[in-house]
């Protein structure tokens, strides 16, 4: 009993959130109806996909694509209709364009200014190590022998 449990569980695919009842009949147009969902987040959940989502809202917005591929609009215009509705966080794949793009930029501009601070920092270490024995005379060495030797 305990292999077939097993096998099943391995076999098994994961279930997605799209109901009977919002599938469409023509399949090419469920087929863009799903890729869409899948590039599109689901406002509550926030990182998954409308298609993955059992939210109220992400049900809502797999029908709004699916009304909007019946009505004949293209993938884009589709997608284009859904961000002017609820802004572009709505695309997991934010558009690198405008102000995006700084946010894109952000993290390797990060990575590379904690570089160079990490960086400058171990070389005015080393400098401070190098320059500190130099820098006392021959009297200010003696005495510090005198201190330290008590």
């Amino acid at each position: 009993m305990r292999p077939l449990l097993l096998i099943l569980a391995l076999l098994a695919t994961p279930l997605w959130a799209v109901q009977p009842d919002e599938v469409l009949e023509d399949p090419v147009l469920e087929q863009r109806a799903r890729e869409l969902s899948k590039g599109l987040r689901c406002l509550v959940c926030r990182n998954e996909s409308i298609d993955e989502s059992n939210a109220s809202l992400a049900r809502d917005l797999r029908l709004l694509v699916r009304e909007r591929l019946v009505a004949g609009d293209t993938d884009a215009e589709a997608v284009d209709f859904i961000v002017d509705r609820y802004g572009e966080y709505v695309l997991l794949r934010p558009q690198v364009t405008g102000a995006n793009w700084l946010l894109w930029a952000a993290g390797p501009l990060m990575l590379l200014l904690a570089g160079g601070g990490g960086l400058l920092y171990l070389r005015r270490r080393q400098a401070a190590r190098d320059g500190g024995a130099e820098a006392l005379s021959a009297e200010e060495r003696a005495r510090l022998e005198e201190i330290l030797n008590r």
